[in-house]
């Protein structure tokens, strides 16, 4: 029976190093110039593109933190509550235009850029499962409409917010938005809704039949 279970144990193992090093190879692959250049060589592409891929990357690269070290944080992220602020005001922060604009004149700012996107990525799966329903509602009644005025204002603007990008991007970079908190909040509901049928169904099946 043991020697069954190695096999499995294996496998299991394998999986959990697959993600991290997944996460290695999208970030190595975004820094590498000419991929980097062209993430951001439109506003557009560098909040909807390059944003979300790094986000991926580093909630993906968490999985290579020891169970200890994570154990670790979690002390101080009762309910998901600092990761999820951590996450929210990252992304507040990094959408402001000058930000955008400094990231790409400045290696500094860019790394730091980088960094907290992967960190906030991180802290959005240590997060995410701890927090349970009230709390993603609470991040997500945050996070969606500040992504959807966020467009509202980049759409309606008549002068440049960046200078590094033309007025048109920063247009549709705006409309693009609230489809974007849209399509989030979309998800949230489906998995929520899926969630709960899946309870409901266990518990008619665990619900002893009345003759």
């Amino acid at each position: 029976m043991t020697g069954s279970r190695w096999p499995a144990l294996r496998s299991a193992a394998r999986w959990l190093w697959l993600r991290p090093a997944l996460g290695l190879v999208i970030m190595a692959v975004l820094l590498w110039p000419p991929v980097r250049r062209a993430t951001e060589s439109s506003m557009t592409l560098h909040m909807l593109v390059q944003y979300p891929v790094v986000l991926a990357a580093g909630a993906l690269l968490v999985g290579a933190v020891p169970q200890r070290w994570q154990q670790g944080v979690q002390r101080f992220n009762e309910l998901g509550l600092a990761g999820l602020l951590f996450a929210a005001v990252t992304m507040a922060v990094l959408m402001v235009p000058r930000v955008l604009d400094l990231a790409l004149v400045d290696l500094n700012v860019e790394a730091l850029k980088l960094l907290a996107l992967a960190l906030g990525g991180a802290a959005l799966r240590l997060s995410w499962h701890r927090a349970g329903t009230v709390v993603q509602a609470f991040f997500l009644g945050n996070v969606v409409p500040m992504l959807a005025v966020a467009g509202t204002l980049y759409q309606d603007s008549t002068t440049r917010l960046c200078n590094a990008y033309l007025l048109g991007d920063q247009q549709t970079l705006g409309a693009g938005l609230p489809w974007v908190s849209a399509g989030m909040l979309g998800l949230w509901l489906a998995a929520r809704f899926n969630a709960f049928r899946r309870a409901r169904c266990a518990r008619r099946v665990l619900t002893p039949i009345e003759n």
